[in-house]
């Protein structure tokens, strides 16, 4: 029987890549978007797509029946893709701002999972896509990072929960990768920093602004295409013993190997000055 998928954040970068490659391995992909008008570009493409919003339980919900109705009651697999960032100081951070990031980048995707996993048994496969950031913290990206190691503990969690079972919950670790998310991240940075009055207008002024804002900052030197995280996501999907984790990205390596090699006081400098 063909395999079923359902993939969130579509519109753009690694969602739409794995959305289009999988589709043309011959697995039934339902692509969703945060968005209708990108859901129709989708389907013009050839792609099945409909709307789920991470922030809005109803929309999940609705995703969730969308998906079940058309599949026939079953999914054999789910790529939790969709999230966005919040730069700016810990210190600047809202409580409502750190609330509505956790919506979208954990709380609606542990929900959509929940939601799903009665209908996965009994060999479903959850692919959460996390981050380099999800190993490491830098400066000014708290929210961000946050929400990711959050998602990698409770993607342990579930595997963990699951275990014994033929059930497999597994992260994907990108590093620098050419999307949308610096972008996007702007109208939420516009929308809850008051950087104007921070204590840190200074890395603001002379960091964040500039790098947030110029286009023109060229790739990073480590950056690999969004197949790169597809290819990861193949393998998760369709080896007979996927990993628990895989890293994308010479920087991930780097960073995870920094963070068992070396003592935390050295890793604490090096973080500080990035």
């Amino acid at each position: 029987m063909q395999k079923t998928i359902l993939i969130t954040g579509c519109s753009s970068g690694i969602g739409y890549d794995a959305a289009h490659t999988l589709h043309k391995r011959g697995w039934r992909v339902f692509a969703t978007c945060r968005q209708e008008t990108d859901c129709a570009r989708l389907r013009g493409e050839g792609l099945e797509s409909f709307v789920l919003d991470y922030a809005d339980e109803a929309s999940i919900k609705a995703a969730v029946a969308e998906v079940l109705q058309r599949s026939g009651g079953r999914l054999d697999a789910l790529f939790n893709n969709g999230a966005y960032a919040i730069p700016g100081a810990t210190e600047d951070m809202p409580r409502d701002a750190l609330r509505a990031i956790f919506e979208v980048n954990l709380f609606g995707q542990f929900d959509l999972i929940n939601r799903l996993l009665p209908y996965m048994q009994p060999a479903g496969r959850v692919i959460n896509c996390s981050s380099v950031l999800g190993i490491a913290v830098l400066r000014m990206r708290g929210a961000y990072c946050a929400s990711k190691f959050a998602m990698e503990a409770l993607t342990d969690a579930l595997r963990y929960e699951n275990y014994g079972s033929e059930l497999r919950f597994i992260s994907i670790q990108p590093g620098p990768i050419p999307t949308r998310i610096r972008a996007n991240s702007i109208p939420h940075f516009e929308k809850w920093i008051d950087w104007e009055s921070s204590a840190q207008r200074q890395t603001y002024e002379e960091k964040l602004i500039p790098r947030l804002y110029n286009d023109n900052n060229g790739p990073d030197r480590f950056e690999l295409p969004c197949s790169a995280v597809t290819q990861k996501l193949i393998h998760a999907l369709e080896a007979s013993r996927p990993k628990p984790r895989y890293m994308v990205t010479k920087a991930t390596y780097i960073t995870e190997f920094m963070r068992r090699a070396l003592p935390k006081r050295l890793l604490d400098r090096i973080y500080a000055g990035m």
